[in-house]
């Protein structure tokens, strides 16, 4: 993989990754139940986000990274905020180790990128020292 390449995958998995942590401070929105509707709004445009992206990463990360399924259904059972503040505690609680364990994954797969950009930077910087391309 260029190394261009694997420096997009990285921003693009770390915006990735950010819309991750918002939906789990809707799941915690939704257990104090303290939320509002332009919360509401903007779960349901996280949500979005996550699943338009998956989308795209899946494509570039063919067998390593979560399972598709795994995602749509944590995504599915969380319609809204209402919703998951009506859930059990015990529910919940299912919920937010799901979400832990994907996240986890793509937090892998983000250490990995980084390991390949740092060995194809020192692959560069050697292959400078020693006149190579």
């Amino acid at each position: 993989m260029s190394k261009s390449k694997i420096e997009s995958l990285i921003v693009q998995l770390e915006n990735y990754l950010e819309c991750w942590k918002q939906f789990n401070r809707y799941i915690s929105l939704a257990r104090s139940k303290q939320f509002n509707q332009d919360d509401e709004s903007q779960f349901l445009e996280v949500k979005s986000m996550i699943t338009q992206e998956l989308e795209m990463l899946l494509t570039a990360f063919e067998g390593g990274s979560p399972d598709k399924e795994e995602i749509h259904a944590l995504l599915s059972n969380a319609p809204s905020i209402r919703f998951m503040s009506e859930l059990s505690d015990g529910s919940l609680r299912g919920m937010e180790n799901q979400w832990h364990k994907i996240f986890i994954s793509w937090q892998s797969i983000l250490g990995q990128l980084k390991a390949q950009q740092r060995m194809e930077s020192n692959r560069s910087f050697f292959s400078r020292l020693f006149g190579r391309k």
